[in-house]
């Protein structure tokens, strides 16, 4: 059988920049940790400074409690346009490792700024002491461009996008 996956070009990366750029959510796949089995929830989504995905989330979620048993997840990107096939517009999915950011740490207060500047509304409850920023690293992905353009996704891929 022949590999179906096509080598990353800069039409790729430009379309990984373009669904990191405009999303502003995904869905989240986590792990439940009390009988094993997958589950899945929207989140809202930033992009980091480094280009990572980010997200604001609460302790009183399911994702969040299933994040802080397995950080390992998974992060779909990219909605289906108003018209045609959904399965030919494009999709980013990653493998990500979950990091929760607490209020206080170094790293929080430069980037509750950051995800502020994208999501304003946020500062609503930024601050409430259940929510955390959550940092996903990216291990890998694949990107569907639509029928026949598949590419298999490394971290620098989406670091550099």
């Amino acid at each position: 059988m022949t590999n179906p996956l096509r080598e990353m070009d800069d039409e790729a990366r430009g379309l990984i920049a373009d669904l990191l750029t405009r999303t502003r959510h995904g869905a989240l796949a986590v792990t439940d940790p009390e009988d094993n089995l997958p589950n899945i929830s929207r989140i809202a989504l930033a992009r980091a400074p480094d280009g990572a995905p980010l997200s604001l989330i609460s302790d009183l979620s399911q994702h969040a409690t299933a994040l802080k048993a397995n950080p390992n997840a998974a992060i779909l990107l990219g909605e289906p346009g108003s018209k045609g096939d959904p399965l030919t517009h494009p999709r980013l999915s990653l493998r990500v490792t979950a990091r929760f950011i607490r209020h206080g740490s170094d790293d929080h207060a430069p980037l509750a700024r950051h995800y502020l500047s994208q999501y304003p509304k946020a500062k609503l409850y930024i601050g409430f002491g259940d929510f955390a920023l959550v940092h996903f690293t990216v291990r890998d992905g694949l990107l569907n461009g639509g029928f026949g353009k598949a590419y298999p996704v490394t971290s620098e891929d989406i670091l550099t996008a």
